[in-house]
């Protein structure tokens, strides 16, 4: 059985952590009340002197409600570890278009076909939103997206599978190049898997605010993910030679729509939905590109 404390004093708290039992003990010295932590056999008792109970308990009350507990954070989840897979598939699709245009393969003008240019876009040939997503200018354009899009890939991919990541960011990359056709000029053109890129770390980055939201920890550490993501997109999407700012910001939009979705929902992330997602994706780009090369 457990001890009662000595008849002068009285308990105010119990706890089965002597920390907690001292913790409040330091809140009472310093308003000047003594307290003595006991151990009761079975836990750990915060006692005071009988004429002080009310005012100790008044005084805990208040330490209570400025301290409230945290609540306990999301259970960390299980990485994929074939993640690196679709980084090493958006590498290829990338390296092998990028090919294929510089050497007018099949007699073709790829960037002409597959760039996001605004009128057309909108005038049906919703494919250059796909398309356009795995032509660049230059090398140093294919190598930075090539780095960045590997790297968030691989993290994306360790969270909710390379295959429904990629496809995630295969759908909010599209959708942001769609956005951008209606709202620039009808002569605007772009090309770019940057838009992706960025489409990434929005996911990750709402995906993270997402899970941290009702964790009950401090603001800070709940919006970390998010604030993190935009100084990125700011420093790293905001500037340089043509380069399409409007197109990163809603690629950045896009991607933390669906991370929120993700971070809400339970989307499938089996070895068969991982499957299915990375098929769809192949067959979207692949069919993509058919039009866009059968296209007058």
């Amino acid at each position: 059985m457990s001890a009662p404390p000595p008849a002068d004093l009285v308990e105010v708290f119990r706890s089965f952590w002597r920390n907690a039992c001292e913790e409040r003990g330091f809140v009472l010295h310093a308003v000047g009340i003594d307290s003595r932590v006991q151990w009761l056999g079975r836990a750990w008792a915060l006692v005071v002197p009988a004429h002080s109970y009310a005012e100790a308990l008044a005084q805990l009350e208040v330490y209570e409600r400025e301290n409230p507990p945290r609540r306990r954070p999301a259970a960390a989840e299980p990485l994929h570890r074939a993640a690196w897979t679709g980084s090493l598939v958006y590498a290829a699709i990338v390296l092998l278009v990028g090919y294929l245009a510089g050497t007018f393969a099949l007699g073709r003008d790829w960037l002409g076909a597959g760039a996001l240019v605004a009128g057309p876009t909108r005038a049906g040939e919703w494919w250059r939103a796909v398309t356009a997503l795995t032509l660049h200018l230059d090398v140093g354009h294919l190598l930075a997206n090539l780095g960045f899009g590997t790297v968030f890939g691989l993290l994306a991919g360790q969270l909710l599978g390379a295959g429904v990541a990629w496809a995630t960011v295969l759908v909010a990359a599209s959708a942001a190049n769609l956005i951008n056709s209606f709202i620039q000029p009808a002569t605007h053109s772009s090309v770019g898997a940057s838009t992706a890129v960025f489409a990434t770390l929005g996911l990750l980055a709402a995906y993270a605010w997402r899970r941290r939201r009702d964790t009950g920890d401090r603001w800070a550490y709940r919006w970390a993910p998010l604030v993190a993501g935009v100084f990125l997109l700011a420093f790293t999407g905001a500037g340089g030679e043509r380069t399409d700012v409007l197109a990163h910001l809603t690629g950045f939009a896009t991607g933390a729509v669906a991370g929120i979705a993700h971070g809400t929902w339970r989307v499938p992330r089996g070895a068969v939905a991982q499957v299915i997602a990375t098929v769809v994706s192949l067959l979207v780009v692949s069919g993509a590109w058919l039009l866009a090369l059968g296209s007058p």
